[in-house]
């Protein structure tokens, strides 16, 4: 029977910090919560992915912070694009009397 040093297994920071923003982005920080957000939420990920088999954690937690990160982004651009539509219709509608 061979002896194996164990593994130690710790979170990447990166996802933590992703998971933070993205959940901050929904009621604190806006539109920079989801950038912050996204760009962790992908170096997170690709620092999980090349570190050895085993030893680095966070997956999950970078995937939520991208989703949310997203999810708001694509929200903030809708409400944004509204808007403009709303814009260019009321002052197109304005000389109608």
């Amino acid at each position: 029977m061979s002896y194996q040093p164990p593994v130690y297994r710790s979170t990447s920071s990166l996802a933590i910090v992703s998971l933070v923003f993205g959940i901050s982005t929904w009621f604190v920080l806006p539109f920079v919560g989801a950038v912050v957000a996204i760009v962790c939420g992908h170096m997170a990920r690709n620092e999980i992915r090349r570190a050895p088999a085993g030893t680095l954690e966070g997956d999950g937690m970078a995937i939520a912070g991208l989703v949310l990160g997203y999810v708001h982004l694509a929200l903030m651009c809708l409400i944004v694009l509204i808007a403009i539509v709303l814009m260019l219709l009321g002052f197109s509608f304005w000389h109608w009397h």
